[in-house]
């Protein structure tokens, strides 16, 4: 199979693993990673993701993940996992865009996070997943997949938690700082267990774009030089990470998503809004972007990437949101106008996005996820010949 077909990261979870996810849902007094709140669910969960690693090896997958089988939502139980955090069902989940574009469609409300202490990222659950999956992979590369620390200093900032009389962290600054403490310590305990790749996912790049309708950020009455440093306190807080996780001897790679839950998206914001910023400034070794359709806006984008020479880009020109195959003509047609603009050794196709950011997953069956993989497959070797 083609080495330039990549995935993002998740896949569909099978029914009897969804079973315990569900319960996971709809339960408040229940404790990260939720084993002993459920009979039967770790060695679920543990047998799942042994057939979806073998699932991936069959498929020819050169890197391999765990599905984020363990993960309910794509970033939250990541930060479920810190000591110093508390899970609480909100009064509303997040609200992405529904089919039409207009009307709201709400998410699963189990996104209430209570900061009771300093963060710390020591003994992290997720330290345990990645050595099942390194143990499971059986010598094969792997990849471990987590939310990026700008995207939890921004969800954990714009909420209570910070400068009440009983805050653990009375500034944003603080909470920064304690954020990179906690990150740094995860870690460095993941390159000690043999990690090699760590990925941080990011939704919050377009909400810098001025051409995103549904940013908080766009308008007339808007701040912009606010927005600016906001927008550089973001890079900073993942720059210093990832300068870290590069001492340690990690690759560093982002994927960078405009939402995506049942199949629904976040927002719009194309790239070339936030190249000089996202895409030139901060310091992945490896960037996955969508471009799956014309929300991301011209390929142009790519440009900053030529005074980047050792930067690798993931184009995500299929869709993990559709039960169709994707439109072939359509994307060799795309990766024909990249590579006037990269040269071709540096891309790589994907899917947009995983099929199933949180545990529900995108609105395909199973087959219809292994049919579109093996399509992109065919695709990458085709085009590269590798």
């Amino acid at each position: 199979m083609s080495k330039k077909f990549q995935t993002v990261g998740s896949l569909l979870r099978p029914e009897k693993l969804l079973h315990f996810k569900n319960k996971i849902e709809h339960s408040d007094k229940i404790t990260y990673p939720f084993y002993e709140d459920f009979e039967g669910y770790e060695e679920c969960e543990l047998e799942a993701t042994k057939g979806i690693v073998q699932k991936e090896i069959d498929h020819g997958f050169e890197i391999i993940t765990d599905g984020e089988f363990s993960r309910s939502l794509w970033h939250l139980d990541f930060v479920w996992g810190l000591k110093g955090i508390v899970r609480y069902i909100a009064e509303h989940g997040y609200f992405f865009r529904d089919k039409d574009q207009t009307q709201k469609y709400e998410t699963r409300k189990d996104i209430g996070l209570r900061i009771t202490g300093e963060l710390c990222g020591k003994g992290h659950h997720f330290i345990k997943i990645f050595k099942r999956l390194k143990s499971l992979a059986g010598g094969r590369q792997t990849k471990f997949c987590i939310p990026s620390p700008s995207h939890i200093y921004g969800e954990l900032s714009w909420s209570d938690n910070i400068g009440g009389k009983d805050s653990v962290y009375a500034t944003p600054q603080k909470l920064k700082t304690g954020l990179i403490h906690a990150y740094k310590e995860f870690v460095e305990e993941y390159a000690s267990a043999g990690g090699k790749i760590l990925q941080f996912d990011d939704c919050l790049w377009e909400i810098f774009a001025d051409d995103n309708p549904n940013s908080p950020y766009t308008g007339e009455n808007i701040n912009q030089e606010t927005v600016r440093a906001l927008a550089a306190e973001f890079i900073d807080i993942n720059n210093i990470l990832i300068d870290f996780g590069h001492e340690l001897g990690l690759k560093m790679w982002t994927h960078n998503c405009r939402g995506n839950y049942d199949s629904r998206n976040m927002g719009g914001g194309s790239y070339i809004k936030i190249a000089e910023l996202f895409l030139k400034q901060l310091k992945y070794d490896r960037f996955f972007l969508e471009w799956d359709d014309e929300r991301a806006g011209s390929l142009d984008a790519l440009a900053v990437f030529k005074d980047k020479p050792e930067t690798e880009i993931v184009l995500g020109l299929l869709s993990s949101k559709t039960k169709t195959l994707d439109d072939e003509v359509r994307v060799i047609r795309m990766l024909d106008e990249a590579c006037k603009i990269i040269d071709k050794d540096r891309l790589f196709l994907s899917h947009q996005c995983g099929f199933a950011s949180c545990d529900g997953g995108n609105e395909l069956t199973e087959d219809e996820q292994w049919a579109k993989i093996d399509q992109g497959q065919k695709i990458a070797l085709r085009y590269w010949g590798v």
